[in-house]
């Protein structure tokens, strides 16, 4: 099994479910297709639960927005964190309650909060006056609960300045939206994507700890704390099992803000990628010059067809392939479109079997999240990223 790019890695690669392991092995694929179990999507929603305690789980829907999926964790009781009316009316299609969804993008159109609001939704994301003022317009005496900005994050794959406001900024914001007759319940933040140990949460929590007593001590009834997202999935490196990372977050919460009344978290990729393999094919092996010391490796699929976080090779994909145990080599790793920028790894080049060739499957372990969602419509002519759901 080719699990390594040149490091030593973690024990935590579990074996494919028999599930998946029987649909592949009797499946051929003519493009690209991501695998998904539901079980496994299961079992890693229960596992995280049982970390989580009381706090409701509010499944980020753009991780992974299949039918399947989705549907799934309505049957288990699950809560979702919403990103557009498009997630929302597809989360209510599928039988969620209009109160177990949350408007959690602070930027939205005003006919999409006039909307959220007419289904119910109660429950809104800001980080801007403009957004308070839209929100109270459009859903008058909502719960509104205000991103803080992260600036201090161990993650993988840290967040950008685009999301969140600062201590200052957010109290004000709280001051500004009971004014106009909302209810401003709590905050939010995010660590980060791929926060791998639950230790890794301390600094930022000390940080959104100070804001959230600062602002109660201004006469806020603040009663609600979103922890977002930043729940790991395996991709090389150590993480902690579900339960136990889950539990670790939740202890250290616990420490810095006291008894909550309500928390909530928005796994994503902790929840769904574990679930997903992604079947491709090598499509050509090439070198540059016969002084060249990595081959390129081209796979049917690339980052403009589903692997958009191989940027800055940020997250490490797992690979298998029927060759493995065969001598291996270091190479770069290619998508198949004609664009500079579709090169997935060459900073660390992935070892891949010497023998491998044009025609030759490849299967991309942990690849259930952020994959067929970040898949472009036609890019070059390719189709979108097929997904089957079992």
């Amino acid at each position: 099994m080719t699990m390594h790019f040149g490091e030593a890695l973690a024990s935590r690669a579990l074996p494919l479910s028999s599930r998946l392991e029987s649909y592949l092995a009797v499946t051929e694929f003519d493009r690209p297709t991501l695998v998904i179990d539901t079980n496994i999507v299961a079992q890693q929603y229960l596992a995280l639960k049982a970390g989580l305690g009381s706090a409701d789980i509010h499944y980020a829907v753009k991780a992974n927005p299949e039918r399947e999926v989705l549907s799934r964790l309505v049957e288990l009781g699950s809560h979702f964190d919403a990103a557009s009316r498009g997630e929302i009316e597809l989360c209510l299609s599928l039988g969620a309650r209009p109160e177990a969804i949350s408007f959690g993008n602070t930027v939205k159109r005003a006919s999409d909060i006039a909307f959220a609001h007419q289904v119910g939704i109660t429950l809104f994301a800001a980080d801007a006056e403009e957004e308070i003022e839209k929100i109270a317009h459009h859903a008058p005496g909502a719960q509104v609960y205000i991103r803080l900005l992260v600036t201090n994050s161990q993650a993988d794959w840290p967040l950008s300045r685009k999301f969140g406001c600062d201590r200052d900024s957010a109290i004000a914001l709280m001051g500004h939206a009971k004014m106009l007759g909302l209810d401003p319940v709590g905050i939010s933040f995010h660590v980060g994507s791929q926060t791998r140990k639950s230790e890794m949460w301390g600094a930022v929590l000390d940080e959104m700890a100070g804001v959230w007593h600062d602002a109660r001590a201004l006469g806020h009834d603040l009663r609600l704390l979103n922890i977002g997202g930043g729940f790991p999935a395996f991709y090389g490196e150590a993480i902690e099992a579900p339960t136990a990372y889950a539990a670790g977050v939740m202890a250290q919460v616990r420490a810095r803000f006291g008894a909550v009344e309500r928390v909530m978290a928005e796994p994503g990729r902790g929840l769904v990628a574990e679930s997903g393999v992604l079947a491709c094919e090598v499509m050509l092996v090439s070198r540059k010059s016969s002084l060249d010391a990595h081959r390129w490796v081209y796979l049917d699929i690339g980052r403009f067809s589903g692997l958009a976080e191989t940027e800055g090779e940020a997250i490490r994909y797992q690979l298998e392939t029927a060759r493995d145990g065969e001598a291996e080599g270091p190479c770069i790793l290619a998508g198949p479109s004609c664009d500079s920028a579709d090169v997935l790894y060459e900073k660390r080049p992935v070892h891949l079997p010497l023998t491998l060739a044009a025609g030759d499957r490849v299967l991309i372990r942990n690849a259930g999240a952020y994959t067929s969602s970040y898949s472009s419509v036609g890019f070059n002519g390719f189709p979108p990223l097929a997904v089957v759901a079992i």
